[in-house]
């Protein structure tokens, strides 16, 4: 780690009030351009800290940045991860209040819910499949603190990879005898489609993005317990929304869930 506790705590302070506030700010490594990645999730780490001392709970975990097409978007090419609070998730057809943040985006994504823990390293695919209760559509709403969505992945790591609001829904699917990387999806907004894809979008299967990150928490003696929920990424490039839109993601076998942006 190249920086200090101090340091690390005042960032976290800096981008969390970000959030709180719905104000912008430039990234983080134009001030300290030598952090490394042990200093972006110590920073993302704090975060959460400063939320569950305020109450919030944890209630799911994310995958970011794993299509090709949100790699080339922003520019990244290697996933992030981060996680969820109860005042992040929305009801399935819920209200989204637009004045609570900057400039959000919404992007369809599938996600998984665990019925045993999964620990890496070694964690792959098959893995991830034998310990998913279900499946289910989901959109994440993102609203990178940075100005302009313009950072760098040590930046949006500690900016808890955009993490913003989520809802999930639909007619949950068990994995047996399905093939996630075939799965359909189209993404509407206002009722014109605004966004086509197919799971294998997703690390060519959206369970290895589940994988990856089970791994990236075994090399910090962390896992993925039992009954988590984990958003498994974009299958599309993000897409913008404004006060008055509704957002519905339909994804093939699962049905539909949506959002409304008041």
């Amino acid at each position: 780690m190249k920086l200090d506790i101090q340091t690390i705590a005042a960032l976290a302070e800096r981008l969390e009030n970000c959030q709180l506030r719905q104000q912008d700010t430039t990234k983080i490594t134009d001030d300290y351009p030598d952090m490394d990645w042990d200093d972006a999730y110590a920073i993302q780490d704090e975060i959460r800290r400063r939320k569950l001392a305020r109450g919030n709970r944890v209630i799911g975990l994310k995958a970011g940045l794993t299509s090709h097409a949100k790699m080339k978007q922003m520019g990244v090419s290697t996933p992030v991860f981060g996680f969820m609070t109860d005042d992040y998730a929305v009801p399935d057809g819920g209200e989204c209040k637009f004045s609570d943040l900057i400039h959000p985006k919404v992007e369809p994504e599938i996600a998984f819910v665990t019925k045993a823990e999964l620990r890496g390293p070694g964690c792959h695919i098959g893995s991830v499949l034998a310990a998913t209760d279900f499946v289910l559509p989901g959109i994440e709403v993102i609203d990178s603190r940075y100005r302009d969505f313009k950072f760098d992945l040590k930046s949006v790591v500690a900016d808890n990879t955009s993490a913003a609001r989520f809802v999930v829904g639909g007619q949950p699917m068990c994995v047996a005898g399905v093939d996630l990387r075939t799965v359909g999806i189209v993404m509407e907004k206002n009722g014109q489609p605004v966004a086509f894809g197919a799971g294998a979008a997703v690390l060519g299967h959206p369970a290895a993005a589940i994988a990856a990150l089970a791994n990236h928490l075994g090399a910090r003696g962390e896992c993925i317990p039992a009954g988590s929920l984990i958003l498994s990424g974009g299958i599309t490039e993000a897409v913008s929304v404004q006060a008055g839109d509704n957002v519905t993601l339909r994804v093939q076998s699962m049905g539909s869930t949506s959002i409304r942006f008041v």
